[in-house]
């Protein structure tokens, strides 16, 4: 892993949200499973865009080798993976506590896409009131 170079491009970060203290690691757990599930991860992408409803939709996205179709729910469960097994699991619940979803919604062989969905009561635009 050490030996991976992997660009990170950030568009769209502008907004405050209110959830669980750790919701900083759910991103980490992302980037840990791109960098040991991903085989050839070259590029992160982390973007944001406004939903109709005024929530938000966070996008984690990489180009690695993506998860099958079959395996897209299987993620989330506890103990599934070929390493602890917990940590899209507890990145589920970690984000549920405040009523955030996440599911996986990219096309195999062509990169993992995470979408994280926040309700409008939960994010703000960075410096509105």
């Amino acid at each position: 892993l050490a030996d991976q170079s992997i660009v990170l491009e950030t568009r769209n970060l502008q907004y405050e949200v209110y959830a669980d203290p750790l919701f900083s690691r759910v991103f980490e757990n992302l980037a840990d499973n791109s960098l040991r599930h991903g085989k050839k991860v070259r590029r992160i992408t982390v973007s944001a865009e406004r939903t109709s409803d005024g929530g938000l939709l966070v996008v984690y996205e990489d180009d690695g080798a993506g998860v099958s179709e079959d395996e897209k729910t299987l993620i989330f469960q506890k103990g599934f993976g070929k390493n602890t097994g917990l940590g899209l699991f507890l990145s589920r619940e970690i984000l549920e506590i405040t009523r955030i979803s996440i599911r996986e919604n990219g096309l195999p062989d062509r990169g993992a896409t995470f979408e994280i969905a926040i309700p409008p009561e939960s994010v703000r635009t960075v410096g509105s009131r």
